[in-house]
């Protein structure tokens, strides 16, 4: 689909200037994802790759596991009064044998582009339902200089954002810095869900050697995101939250934040990054 961008018309002022001229914004529409034919959540998206946002939001809240989970997705039509397919609504169908749990009970699954799912269920949540505990998966080793390397590479592969500058991105890399994946979305936890659903689409969960990069902050959301799908180190070149802080810490998950040139914070997981040999350089 087309509609990854728009065109606006804007006013533009420069040093008292005054011009018109069309823009290009970055796109923002509804999706509205059903599992087995019953509506499910919406989330405002960048329109693209949704059949894999669906499937990695899916693994995110511990319904899909396997692509063998998977039977098929859908766009459907009926979006509108007239029954056209608008591309906004898609039906994910599991196979028969996957039990389904209740995701409506304690929290309302609406979605937007900034926050992500709001009202989340507890840290035990978590913790009981995801297939792939970090702590029992091979131990990774990365060295501080790998990781500062990443996020220029980020940025260079992000196509959409040079075009419209309103896009986050998230990437996956190997243990050896090499880039696996890049999606880009108007909300962060999107564009991790877009990850992880064509790692399930492709047959590579767990995702028990990869290190996750995001733009912007680290939320509770995206560290979510990231245990349930076996990602055992999660960078952020802004702050994480506290409650993300949290959860790494309880789930063994390697958190680093600030990840800037250089410099950056690691608030949980230390384990997995050879700090050892930074302190024996500075002393």
């Amino acid at each position: 689909m087309g509609r990854v961008t728009e065109r606006r018309k804007v006013i533009r002022i420069r040093d008292g200037a005054i011009s018109s001229r069309p823009d290009t914004l970055v796109a923002e529409e509804p999706l509205e994802i059903r599992l087995n034919g019953k509506p499910l959540a919406i989330t405002m998206r960048t329109p693209g790759d949704d059949f894999a946002l669906a499937a990695g939001f899916l693994v995110s809240e511990g319904v899909l596991a396997h692509h063998s989970d998977l039977r098929n997705i859908v766009y459907c039509a009926g979006a509108t009064t007239d029954g056209s397919n608008t591309y906004n609504v898609v039906d994910v169908t599991t196979t028969p044998d996957i039990p389904i749990p209740d995701i409506t009970l304690e929290r309302n699954v609406y979605t937007t582009s900034s926050c992500g799912l709001c009202g989340k269920a507890s840290l035990d949540a978590v913790r009981t339902t995801t297939r792939w505990p970090i702590n029992d998966t091979p131990p990774v080793r990365i060295e501080p200089d790998l990781l500062a390397s990443l996020p220029d590479r980020l940025r260079a592969a992000q196509r959409v954002f040079d075009r419209t500058g309103g896009l986050h991105a998230a990437a996956l890399f190997t243990e050896h810095g090499e880039l696996l994946d890049i999606r880009e979305d108007v909300g962060r936890h999107n564009a991790v869900d877009k990850l992880i659903g064509r790692a399930l689409q492709h047959h590579n969960l767990p995702l028990t050697r990869a290190i996750l990069l995001v733009s912007g902050r680290a939320s509770f959301e995206l560290a979510q995101k990231a245990v349930m799908a076996g990602i055992p180190i999660l960078a952020a070149v802004s702050a994480p939250s506290s409650l993300a802080v949290d959860l790494a810490t309880e789930t063994g998950l390697t958190l680093v934040g600030f990840l800037r040139g250089h410099s950056m914070n690691v608030y949980a997981g230390e384990d997995r990054i050879t700090l050892q040999a930074v302190a024996a350089a500075q002393g």
